[in-house]
């Protein structure tokens, strides 16, 4: 039996093999459409993209139309091409606007870009822009049942971001570029007050703060002390039980005892 059932599996990808290689060479467009759509329901969605591309020339403007660019936007996503999924939902809530499916295109259209995103080190570029796609999304369907989702995907672009302007931060303090570093703690803290590195980002300022004034020459490093003592007084504000709070008390100790000097 088992046997039988075997040989009945490979006779059925044949003949679908056959159908698929024929439909390629098939001018008659309907025929093409119906194999096309029996390979994206199979799961087969490669060889589905191949007959779309043939096929969508044709169909625009015919009635089967929207469910076709459906699909051939479906097989991109599924097939992890998002560049180009991104581009057919796209193209398919613009040329679909009252479809039943613009929601959810609208959606995955967006959400592809935010699968393009690279790990936080590396160029942002794509992040922002599928930041601008979600939030596009979640302004244009305020009540859809995907807002949930592009809100999430949003946190976690977010996150990203927020992650790497940190990063880069402390990457000056750590070659000891501190003026840099404090520019850049600076505007990292303005740009995400709520930030969970909030704590780190304050200490390491102070950090930047207390290295720059420390080395500095007679002339500037009055100011430059004060300028670390207001950064530490910010550390302890924010969390007086700070984890770095022995090492910054100790810090703090030689900035007082080094301001003394300019007050006799």
């Amino acid at each position: 039996m088992k046997k039988i059932v075997s040989l009945l599996v490979v006779v059925v990808l044949l003949y679908s093999c056959s159908d698929y290689q024929k439909a390629l060479k098939n001018e008659d467009v309907a025929a093409k459409f119906e194999i096309a759509t029996k390979m994206y329901d199979a799961g087969k969605y490669n060889k589905a993209i191949r007959l779309f591309e043939q096929l969508a020339p044709s169909y625009r403007g015919k009635p089967q139309a929207e469910k076709l660019f459906y699909m051939f936007s479906q097989a991109y996503y599924k097939t992890e091409q998002y560049y180009l999924a991104g581009y057919q939902f796209e193209s398919f809530v613009s040329g679909y606007p009252r479809s039943e499916k613009v929601q959810e295109a609208a959606y995955l259209g967006a959400y592809s870009y935010s699968k393009l995103s690279p790990v936080y080190s590396l160029d942002q570029t794509d992040t922002n822009k599928a930041l601008e796609k979600l939030q596009a999304f979640i302004d244009n369907y305020p009540n859809s049942e995907y807002i949930p989702k592009a809100n999430e995907a949003v946190k976690m672009l977010s996150e990203k971001l927020e992650k790497k302007a940190y990063e880069n931060a402390k990457g000056y303090n750590t070659i000891s570029d501190y003026k840099s570093a404090l520019i850049a703690f600076d505007n990292f803290i303005a740009d995400f007050p709520g930030t969970i590195f909030k704590e780190d980002a304050l200490f390491y300022k102070f950090d930047s703060a207390y290295q720059l004034a420390i080395n500095s020459v007679q002339s500037k490093m009055q100011d430059r002390l004060n300028v670390a003592k207001v950064a530490y007084g910010n550390l302890v504000k924010f969390n007086s039980n700070s984890k770095y709070k022995k090492q910054a008390d100790e810090m703090n100790a030689r900035v007082e005892t080094d301001l003394q000097k300019f007050t006799k």
